[in-house]
């Protein structure tokens, strides 16, 4: 594939994506009898997000020359998303995941990873089309790629580095303890965030990777960021985001913080949630909303997530979305999103 071939994006997004096998029944993987196929990965989850609303996306990954490559590929293109600079590998396979039906929150959940030496641990600046990667108005990667292999790291590494006339760079910390050998990761994942201009991390994880309390002080730990957000579960996200105008802010790097309190959900599966909440918070951005409007967009992408049993949900459209967006703060408090709220004709609760 030529550069020129690879056409403009609104965003793409870059990482592994795995076959996932889903129980049929609630259980022990020892006693499940039988699975149902899907996909997973936290990159493709949010280029499928934003192609079902409308967005031009790809999507870069790398997968074997197998059938589960097949099933990827033709399962992401389905959503919309551009798979055109997908590279097969012959010598790795697609790698592949089972998990229990559990809730992720508590200790009988069981995920087993079939990943080691898959086709996306190759991936490396080499490896990756570039002019494809940054064909869009926004890049949006992980912290998982980083743990995925020493070229991985090299490739997230290349990505955040600050550059002119590149995409805007939307990085979502996504830290995942078991999948890291590298005694040093916590440190990684802060280099490469402290590189984006987009930064997605949870209260819980700043916590845990860097021993970080608070969103001031997660703030604080990366200040050369345009935007943080910083998610509190059902608590919220409060954003930080650097004023612009030196006519408007005489002290440079100031920012606008604000919080926004997340609607209550009826919970079907907690699955998901994190990757619909940066899609909408990115496809907020590219319209150009404001930061409320964003963080709001966001807990509206989460709650779709959330109200359905797998790990994609199809987005409330724009109309939808803005609509319960701009509500004013007493009704959005009042909000209540349960299964099947997403449709134009469902009543949205706001008791």
């Amino acid at each position: 594939m030529t550069a020129s071939a690879y056409g403009p994006m609104d965003v793409v997004c870059l990482g592994e994506s795995m076959v996932t096998f889903l129980p049929t029944q609630a259980g022990r993987l020892a006693d499940v009898p039988s699975f149902v196929r899907g996909i997973g990965g936290a990159e493709s989850n949010v280029a499928c997000a934003l192609a079902a609303a409308g967005h031009r996306t790809r999507w870069v990954g790398r997968v074997g020359a197998d059938g589960f490559g097949d099933h990827l590929v033709s399962a992401i293109a389905a959503y919309g998303v551009d798979t055109s600079a997908v590279t097969r590998d012959p010598e790795r396979p697609t790698g592949v995941y089972f998990r229990t039906a559990t809730d992720r929150a508590t200790d009988a959940h069981e995920v087993v990873y079939y990943r080691a030496g898959s086709a996306a641990s190759a991936m490396s600046p080499h490896t990756v089309p570039s002019d494809a990667v940054r064909s869009g108005r926004a890049l949006h990667i992980s912290g998982i790629t980083a743990a995925l292999s020493p070229d991985c790291l090299a490739l997230m590494r290349d990505l955040t580095a600050r550059r002119d006339g590149g995409p805007l760079v939307s990085f979502d910390v996504n830290h995942r303890p078991g999948l890291w050998r590298d005694p040093s990761a916590a440190d990684v994942l802060l280099e490469l965030a402290r590189g984006a201009d987009i930064v997605f991390v949870g209260e819980d994880e700043a916590e845990e990777a860097w021993g970080v309390r608070g969103a001031d002080a997660i703030r604080a730990a990366m200040p050369q960021p345009s935007v943080v957000v910083v998610k509190r579960g059902a608590a919220g996200a409060v954003s930080f985001t650097r004023r612009q105008d030196p006519a408007l802010d005489p002290a440079p790097g100031s920012d606008t913080v604000t919080t926004v309190p997340a609607p209550r959900v009826t919970v079907i599966a907690p699955v998901g949630a994190g990757d619909a909440f940066a899609a909408g918070f990115l496809s907020a951005t590219l319209r150009g909303l404001t930061a409320r409007q964003r963080l709001r967009h966001g807990h509206l992408w989460a709650a779709a997530a959330l109200t359905v049993p797998g790990d994609l949900a199809p987005p409330p459209t724009a109309g939808h979305a803005d609509r319960l967006a701009a509500l004013d703060d007493e009704a959005w408090g009042r909000l209540h999103l349960g299964p099947g709220w997403t449709g134009e004709d469902q009543e949205v609760r706001t008791p």
